[in-house]
């Protein structure tokens, strides 16, 4: 099986399942979350951290308390974030922008084909 050039090789191409609902989530599910593409701030794509989500917490002895990790989750999957995520996008309110670039291009070059053939 050959791959194409922008496929990244295994294990990057793996895309990560997002984590099921926990009564005590964790810091790394918070991270899954965002890996999995729920959150809407990336596309689902593995991501190697060198330094994993909280571990400066850890590191300073005072780990995220599950109350807090499961209000980050809740509030980062919303359906308002992502839909707002995707409107920034281009894919959503901004759709106008790239047809109205490709028609003012178009009429400057009709413009400026109707000047040299009046002034001939």
């Amino acid at each position: 099986m050959a791959l194409r050039s922008e496929t990244p090789p295994p294990p990057a191409d793996r895309v990560p399942d997002a984590p099921a609902a926990s009564a005590r989530p964790t810091s790394a599910q918070l991270k899954a979350e965002i890996d999995s593409g729920r959150t809407g701030d990336k596309m689902p794509a593995h991501d190697p951290g060198l330094s994993p989500l909280g571990t400066d917490d850890e590191a300073a002895g005072s780990p995220a308390d599950a109350s807090r990790v499961a209000l980050a989750r809740d509030e980062e999957t919303r359906p308002r974030r992502r839909r707002a995520a995707r409107m920034a996008t281009g894919h959503g309110a901004n759709q106008w922008v790239m047809p109205a670039y490709y028609g003012l291009v178009v009429a400057a070059a009709v413009a400026v084909g109707l000047v040299v053939w009046l002034l001939r």
